[in-house]
């Protein structure tokens, strides 16, 4: 493996960062390769430690890069997170799908949890732990204010009960970013807390759920009475609102970054097997799309980066994400008919898998019929529907 020194990332510019990470990922290939994850394997093998792909990139630098050193980083902005994302995508590689909920947690931590961030994100970074969230409930989704999973205060810590769904990742994951009601059930989003939990925690219990990906990528988390130290909370208490809604922010952006990456190496991949005219018109609107999600995208990493609160408008960053997606994949299942529906080999069922993931795209992290009264009432001034 070539060395790289990652002391000095922080300081480089980003024309020099992108080259020296071009380079590395250029003379690094037979490693990278032979490490990275195999998306037809089961979530269990995927993730299972030591994580190599992850843990590679660690060693190397570029997953340190943009992270403060107070927990393993070398400083430098997210911009240079982002740049990483990239240039791994566009060399062909499948990102671990440990970052993007990564990405998600780990800044919010550290705006509201910095000595719990300093304590336990390094081994979330380096591979060496996998993180998961625990927000949604079955009725409390794009609703969140109205859950229903309770956090009782008891010598020493609070005690939790409930039930979460939707949880990625969370049967083999080794803790949990749980939001909890502390107030009363009519407080609504001014009654919740946020909790870092230990997934081994006795009372708590993660239940795999087979998606159409025929993959255990979600779960439900069952809490029975758990005990959750007092120095778990992230935060003040009643505070957990204001977290996830800072934390909303860099799912939107960040996650919506990966995401353009990918597509935009999938529509290289798709272009020379593009043959028919509807085929042709196909491909130019799904690259328009992709094109949009990675202009709004780069500009809420740019504000988030500066401090800069971006507001309702990421509902606009997780709308474009959403259609970007489907657009592409529909594309993708057009050119490759035939193997969609009766393929057998290993990337025929990595094909479906992706188009079957990005049919839940326009529901998962808020529904795009949520998104869009937000774009209306909260960005457009519109009037609220009757």
């Amino acid at each position: 493996m070539t060395d790289t020194t990652s002391a000095d990332l922080g300081s480089l510019s980003p024309i020099e960062f992108q080259q020296r990470l071009d380079q590395w990922i250029k003379d690094n290939e037979a490693e990278l390769t032979a490490s990275e994850p195999d998306e037809s394997k089961s979530v269990e093998e995927a993730t299972a430690p030591p994580r190599p792909f992850q843990t590679l990139l660690w060693n190397a630098g570029w997953l340190r890069a943009g992270w403060p050193e107070e927990i393993g980083g070398t400083g430098g902005s997210a911009v240079q997170r982002a740049q990483v994302y990239e240039g791994l995508a566009a060399a062909g590689y499948a990102l671990p799908e440990t970052l993007p909920t990564l990405e998600v947690l780990t800044p919010a931590l550290l705006k509201y949890a910095p000595a719990l961030a300093h304590t336990y994100s390094e081994g979330f970074l380096s591979g060496k732990e996998l993180w998961c969230q625990g927000f949604s409930e079955t009725e409390a989704g794009s609703d969140m204010a109205s859950m229903r999973t309770r956090a009782k205060k008891v010598e020493g810590g609070w005690s939790i009960s409930g039930h979460k769904v939707w949880n990625s990742y969370a049967s083999v994951s080794d803790r949990c970013v749980l939001l909890a009601r502390t107030g009363e059930q009519e407080s609504r989003h001014k009654g919740i807390s946020a909790f870092l939990v230990d997934m081994d925690t006795p009372g708590v219990e993660a239940r795999p759920i087979k998606t159409m990906t025929s993959r255990n990528e979600l779960s439900e988390i069952y809490f029975d009475n758990a005990f959750i130290a007092d120095d778990r909370i992230i935060g003040e208490v009643n505070q957990g609102w204001e977290f996830a809604m800072y934390l909303l922010q860099w799912e939107r952006g960040m996650y919506a970054w990966m995401r353009q990456a990918w597509l935009n190496n999938r529509l290289d991949e798709i272009r020379p097997l593009v043959k028919t005219s509807d085929q042709e018109k196909e491909l130019g609107a799904a690259y328009m799309r992709a094109l949009a999600l990675r202009l709004v995208s780069r500009r809420t990493i740019r504000q988030l980066d500066k401090g800069i609160y971006a507001g309702p408008e990421v509902s606009i960053d997780k709308l474009l994400l959403s259609s970007a997606e489907q657009i592409v994949l529909d594309l993708a299942r057009s050119v490759h008919r035939g193997a969609y529906e009766l393929g057998d080999e290993p990337e025929d069922a990595r094909l479906v898998g992706d188009f079957f993931y990005t049919r839940s795209a326009s529901i998962y992290g808020g529904a795009a019929e949520i998104q869009r009264d937000v774009v209306a009432q909260r960005v457009l001034g519109l009037p609220r529907g009757r």
